[in-house]
């Protein structure tokens, strides 16, 4: 699955609230989007064709009702999804090593990439 970088804009609000959203609450809670506010009905239909996003309810807002927006798919399953079609599987060294010299990785996010790594290993040893 291909995101415009708007429609992965949306998605980031979604992964990051962690509970379905309405149309106004994206709004509201993305963060410096590059797409005009009128934009969003466009943004969604497109994810719930793309199966990115699926309805999850409806909520009461004065006398109407709006529908509620979830993530359908991971941050992980995004990213790792696209990794996967931008390279083969070979490549993913590549991509941790480089991921591992970038500037912007935390003593937090090394040690959640330890902990992934580890619990990776192990499921693998047990295949074996």
């Amino acid at each position: 699955m291909k995101l415009t970088k708007s429609e992965l804009e949306v998605m980031e609000t979604l992964w990051q609230g962690g509970k379905p959203l309405a149309r106004y609450e994206i709004l509201e809670q993305c963060v410096d989007p590059s797409w005009s506010p009128s934009t969003i009905h466009i943004l969604l239909n497109g994810l719930l064709k793309k199966g990115a996003i699926r309805e999850a309810g409806f909520i009461k807002r004065g006398k109407t009702y709006g529908r509620l927006y979830a993530a359908d798919i991971t941050r992980e399953q995004y990213y790792g999804e696209t990794l996967m079609l931008a390279r083969n599987a070979r490549s993913i060294p590549a991509y941790f090593s480089m991921l591992l010299n970038s500037d912007g990785l935390t003593m937090e996010m090394v040690e959640d990439l330890e902990q992934k790594l580890a619990e990776r290993k192990k499921e693998l040893e047990e295949k074996t």
